[in-house]
């Protein structure tokens, strides 16, 4: 099966290790590791500047979408660590 990430990026379901909120970047050790990743370049940003809602972490890259945590979980049919 596959997970639809928007702007027409589709991943398989078995390499995605978690789908978390954005703000998680908001804590010094995530945006540490997302400043690493992005150094990197295993960063795929595939929202538009405003509009980033998730981090989705797969095995061997990280995209950030315009689609919620919660949409992504219900599309997946898995569980989401959304920050709160």
């Amino acid at each position: 099966m596959f997970l639809h990430l928007g702007n027409d990026v589709v991943i398989p379901k078995r390499d995605i290790v978690a789908i978390l909120n954005v703000r998680v970047e908001n804590s010094p050790v995530n945006r540490e590791f997302m400043e690493l990743a992005r150094s990197e370049k295993i960063v795929q940003v595939i929202a538009d500047k405003g509009k980033e809602k998730s981090i989705v972490l797969t095995s061997n890259r990280i995209y950030v979408s315009p689609i919620s945590c919660s949409t992504l979980k219900k599309r997946a049919g898995m569980l989401v660590f959304d920050g709160d």
